[in-house]
């Protein structure tokens, strides 16, 4: 699986993060960072939850 975001999208509300901080993080710059592009199988619960609970609908998963 890989995460995608689509930044022009994204407005960094940190919802994401808040779910899957393993995988998503936004910094003192206000700017959403993608930790891994390839989480591990275990994560796709949570990254799914970010997928869905994203207020712009900015993130998707593509599968490799």
């Amino acid at each position: 699986m890989k995460v995608v975001v689509d930044f022009d999208l994204c407005e960094s509300n940190a919802v994401c993060m808040g779910i899957a901080p393993e995988v998503f993080e936004v910094r003192e710059d206000d700017f959403l960072y993608i930790l891994d592009e390839h989480p591990a199988e275990e994560l796709r619960p949570k990254v799914e939850e970010a997928v869905r609970s994203c207020p712009k609908a900015a993130i998707r998963i593509e599968e490799d």
